[in-house]
């Protein structure tokens, strides 16, 4: 459980981490307006992106508006290996996989989490008695001690009516006992 909540949390701060855009160190009186239109801005890929509506297409190193209408870019506009948005160094494929990734990792912990806290299937407390099963097991010894018991007691008596029968018993109440020569 702690290990699931420490991957989780290192690959959210790698998630954010890659999804934010990297600040050049450049003065801020160079970033275009917001309304400036990106089919207008030339030169770099960080200065493209600089607007969070522009898209940047490595293939024929041009600015364009992001096609708000689709979530991702169609491949008319811009192959989706070559479009850039946010930072310059990932593609959309890259940021498709490693989101992928990112929200079957998260929904596995929390598949996980919600198992072991709210299902108790992964561990299960013991209670300080015994359960069921020992009841149950604990039972049936009995019951097979106290079937033990009766047979050997039928066995006893079995072989003493023998004994009686041809005169081993050593009481004398019985009439064929042995001489005793004096």
């Amino acid at each position: 459980m702690e290990f699931v909540q420490l991957s989780s949390s290192v690959v959210l701060l790698l998630a954010c981490i890659c999804c934010v855009p990297v600040s050049s160190g450049e003065s801020s009186t160079s970033t275009p307006p917001p309304h400036q239109a990106c089919s207008s801005i030339t030169g770099s890929c960080e200065e493209c992106l600089k607007n969070v509506s522009c898209l940047w297409c490595y293939t024929t190193n041009v600015c364009l508006d992001y096609p708000v209408r689709n979530v991702l870019p169609p491949s008319i506009v811009c192959r989706l290996s070559d479009a850039r948005w946010g930072v310059c160094w990932v593609n959309f494929e890259a940021l498709i996989i490693a989101m992928a990734v990112v929200g079957g990792i998260i929904s596995t912990a929390i598949t996980i989490c919600c198992c072991c806290c709210c299902c108790g299937c992964c561990s299960r407390k013991r209670s300080s008695g015994p359960d069921r099963d020992e009841e149950r097991m604990a039972r049936k010894r009995e019951e097979r001690m106290q079937r033990l018991n009766e047979r050997k007691a039928e066995r006893k008596t079995k072989h003493d009516e023998i004994r009686k029968k041809y005169g081993l018993l050593s009481n004398s109440d019985h009439p064929y006992s042995r001489f005793e020569n004096d």
